[in-house]
This record gives C-alpha cells, sequence and structure tokens, in this order.
C-alpha cells in the first residue's frame, strides 16, 4: 500500500476547487470531482489523526 502524502492530497484538493468553480466545468464532473474531494478529506482528517495519536503518545 502507498503512503498517503498529505502535501500531494491538499495540491489535489485546491486543483479540483479551481476546476468546480470553472463555469466551464459539466456537472457530471463537477460531480465526481465532490467525491474524490469527499475521498481525499476522508483521508486527510485520518492522517491528521494518526499524527495526534503519535504526538499525545510522546
Amino acid at each position: 500500500m502507498e503512503e498517503f502524502d498529505y502535501a500531494k492530497a491538499l495540491e489535489e484538493l485546491e486543483r479540483i476547487a479551481e476546476k468546480v468553480e470553472d463555469p466551464s466545468t459539466a456537472i457530471d464532473d463537477i460531480d465526481k470531482y465532490i467525491r474524490r474531494s469527499d475521498e481525499l478529506v476522508g483521508k486527510c482528517r485520518e492522517y491528521l489523526r494518526t499524527l495526534r495519536t503519535k504526538t499525545d503518545n510522546l
């Protein structure tokens, strides 16, 4: 399994936001981008929770 890259996830979320805000983006694509952003946000939250647990245990 590939290690999660928080910085890359944030970059992808920024690109998705730009695409969703672009008036030329089709509605079907917006739905796809929103689903992907939900997935990325979930992974980011999980990553941050893991880091918090690690630091709390130090």
